[in-house]
């Protein structure tokens, strides 16, 4: 599994590149790739630079990418890759369907793609917890100008709108005693208002082709299994869609999954895995010790 935009935070990935060559290079490959110093922002900062959308995209992706490389460097196997939102790019390095280098560029574009789509048309976020579904949906629905964005698991959904209408929402969860909070977002993503985003980056999504994965990739937009040939369409939809996380979680089980390892920064998606099913084993490969700790699992 790998995360997605919100994971930044400075001094990502140095640890593992200070320990690993593998880790090293990869984040040399980044540099040379975008023709700036990505890892020096990564590892050192500035923090207001790192969190612009579109540096922290191509940042989150090296540091995935040097995280899964250690990994299976010490013997870690996959067997079906998922990313939540851009994660789905890593995920796709790994599979082998886009090249690493090909991939941080057009995480590039897309960054820049939604920040100019935000500029464009400002919107808001807000996080709604305790809440169903099909309840959070039938409040936008009243609300308007408002759409589920995250379905992250039971009981945790991210909605995107218009900055009038995520107000709204969130005036009328406090009068239903409810609870959500704003996020620290200048965009609607994932929603309608970010439309042009997906316009844009669909020109360099067609000059990409991809090759034949070589892992199975289950898309947190569809829940399904996508074959190479429906990628490019599918990311650009993603930019637009609802992130089905807790769903595409209870389809890796279904599908027999028995351990969830969380590759790049942070813990975030290992704690959405253990709000579908608590039971089920997870793992996070973001510092030297965890390979540690991973070695002795997967030998």
């Amino acid at each position: 599994m790998f995360p997605g935009q919100g994971a930044q935070i400075v001094g990502m990935g140095q640890e593992l590149a200070q320990a690993f060559p593998v880790a090293r290079h990869t984040f040399e490959e980044a540099d040379e790739a975008l023709g700036y110093g990505l890892s020096t922002l990564c590892f050192s900062g500035p923090a207001e630079r790192l969190m612009q959308t579109d540096v922290c995209q191509p940042a989150l992706v090296a540091t995935s990418i040097a995280a899964w490389r250690v990994a299976e460097e010490h013997g870690l196997r996959g067997d079906l890759v998922m990313g939540h939102s851009l994660g789905e790019y890593s995920a796709l390095v790994v599979a082998g369907a886009i090249s690493y280098p090909d991939a941080l560029r057009l995480v590039a574009e897309r960054g820049a793609a939604m920040q100019a789509a935000a500029d464009a048309q400002p919107g808001a976020m807000a996080a709604i917890l305790g809440a169903s579904d099909e309840d959070v949906e039938a409040l936008c629905a009243a609300i308007g100008d408002v759409w589920p964005a995250n379905f992250n698991c039971p009981g945790q959904v991210v909605v995107s709108g218009t900055v009038d209408g995520i107000e709204r929402l969130l005036v009328q969860i406090a009068a239903d005693g409810g609870k959500a909070a704003r996020l620290q977002v200048s965009g609607a993503f994932h929603s309608p208002l970010v439309a042009a985003a997906a316009d844009r980056l669909s020109t360099a999504l067609d000059a990409w082709q991809p090759d034949a994965l070589r892992i199975p990739f289950l898309s947190t937009t569809t829940c399904v299994y996508e074959p190479a040939d429906r990628l490019q369409a599918l990311l650009a939809d993603q930019l637009v869609s609802p992130v089905r996380f807790g769903a595409a979680v209870s389809v890796a089980l279904e599908k027999g999954v028995t351990q969830f390892v969380e590759l790049g920064v942070g813990r975030v998606l290992s704690g959405l895995v253990k709000r579908v099913k608590r039971d089920v084993a997870v793992m996070q490969i973001t510092m030297p010790a965890d390979v540690s700790a991973m070695t002795e699992v997967v030998s």
